[in-house]
């Protein structure tokens, strides 16, 4: 996997009472696009926090005074994210052990091999950006709070739109019908209307009507005398009387036989109804919210469905975006779902790796959230370690995520991601001159040479992936 960062996102803070040494690290660091300071002991280094945040500090272990060990506790007091690499004498395991222990996220050899530099630093901060990107999901997790156990996550802008409409509605008691495929939480935005709306103290009741034939439903939903049918042996209740003051909620409508949309169409218009087998008339005051995945408008043309009863349903329309319609909020509901379902299994899982993000990101989603969800609780099944990676994920997701050779999606790769992109691109283009690459991207050939060695490694450890053009100076 790799592990890139963006390098103007981060800072970095060295930290060597060897001036040599300490130039030759800041100088390379600066020639990758890396903000960096330096300090010649732990105290200058300490000071250097007073004004300024490092997401890394690189960190000699043997200086006077105070050293690298004393360093990073400081640090950790102060900065508790910072991440620390810790810098030991050719043959000092005993001190890169020791460093480890006391918590350092990794340690280099000195001299420093610059290449191994590179690969520590963008691993380390990686890491770091894995963290803060977990916790600034789970501090934004709850997008709308909407009864208990049901929040709506996310905050794209399809999302506030949808919710923005569903507030400006939820006081009537007009019928509202909710069109959107399956799997995109129209469930929720019913309930939504319900929970932000007068009838709050009042009943939500649900049906599901495609999982019933006509018989079945219109018991369901009226209720029966006691011997209306083989099998009555007491008089029902339906969801209409158990949803008396409150919300009905008429879910995959669309799948009601013709007789059943008589029955409804007459308690949409007078508000009453008999039990099946009954000529008692029975009053009810419910609001009346009905979804569907299927195009209504073509039911009607086609004669499956009425049109006074489409009419009657359709006084407000809200349409549900499909999960790739709102790609935003795949990081916060994945987060959402992993936290559920790792509660569940007793499972200490942190996060996500960054490239298991991008998977999750580029993916289709045809099944929209309730798919997203069944695959997060199948990574949690199969995850042993503490974050998420792109074997944990099912085959088919992995297979149709757009990770191929075109141009990395935007939004949803990272600067390393489109890097790598623009310079394997553009020496294809020069056919492998290195020094025409540099030209055309406006860096040293140096640094494409570094990167195609950091490509081939990664290719080389994936197991035969495709290595990097043949280039020449």
């Amino acid at each position: 996997m790799s592990h890139e960062l963006p390098p103007h996102l981060a800072n970095i803070l060295v930290v060597d009472d060897e001036p040599s040494a300490r130039a030759a690290l800041v100088e390379l660091l600066r020639e990758e696009g890396f903000t960096v300071r330096s300090a010649a002991d732990g105290f200058k280094a300490l000071g250097q926090l007073d004004d300024w945040t490092p997401e890394l500090v690189i960190t000699d272990v043997k200086m006077p005074g105070m050293d690298g060990i004393a360093l990073m506790a400081k640090v950790r007091e102060r900065l508790e994210g910072t991440a620390v690499v810790v810098m030991t004498a050719y043959g000092s395991v005993e001190h890169a052990v020791s460093a480890m222990q006391a918590g350092a996220d990794d340690y280099l050899t000195k001299p420093v091999h610059f290449p191994e530099l590179l690969v520590v630093v963008r691993r380390v901060l990686a890491n770091y950006e894995l963290r803060r990107e977990n916790t600034r999901l789970r501090n934004a997790l709850v997008g709308e709070p909407i009864a208990p156990g049901h929040d709506w996550i996310g905050r794209s802008k399809e999302s506030r739109e949808l919710l923005g409409l569903v507030r400006q509605v939820a006081d009537s008691d007009a019928s509202v019908l909710i069109l959107g495929d399956s799997g995109t939480g129209k469930e929720l935005v019913a309930r939504a209307l319900h929970a932000w709306s007068p009838r709050k103290a009042g009943p939500f009741v649900a049906v599901q009507c495609s999982a019933l034939n006509e018989g079945v439903l219109e018991s369901e939903l009226f209720g029966h005398e006691k011997g209306a049918f083989t099998g009555a042996t007491a008089r029902r209740d339906g969801r209409f009387a158990k949803a008396d003051g409150g919300t009905l909620l008429l879910d995959e409508v669309g799948d009601i036989p013709l007789g059943v949309q008589v029955k409804l169409l007459r308690v949409l218009q007078e508000r009453e109804f008999e039990r099946v087998g009954g000529d008692e008339t029975i009053s009810v005051d419910v609001r009346v919210i009905a979804a569907t995945h299927r195009d209504l408008y073509k039911e009607v043309r086609e004669g499956r469905f009425r049109e006074d009863l489409f009419y009657r349903l359709d006084v407000i329309t809200l349409r549900t975006p499909s999960l790739a319609q709102r790609r935003e909020d795949i990081p916060a509901l994945a987060m959402h779902f992993l936290e559920r379902h790792a509660a569940k299994g007793r499972k200490h899982i942190r996060g996500f790796s960054d490239r298991a993000l991008r998977v999750l990101l580029s993916a289709d989603w045809p099944g929209n959230v309730r798919q997203l969800e069944n695959c997060i609780e199948r990574a949690v099944v199969m995850c042993q370690s503490n974050e998420i990676e792109p074997r944990h994920l099912p085959r088919d997701i992995m297979e149709h995520a757009r990770l191929t050779d075109e141009a990395p999606p935007i939004p949803g790769s990272s600067m390393a991601e489109l890097e790598r992109y623009a310079i394997l691109k553009t020496l294809e283009h020069v056919r492998g001159s290195t020094s025409k690459a540099a030209e055309i991207l406006g860096i040293s050939p140096r640094k494409i040479q570094y990167r195609l060695a950091e490509y081939h490694g990664e290719a080389a450890a994936g197991g035969g992936e495709a290595g990097p053009p043949r280039v020449s100076e």
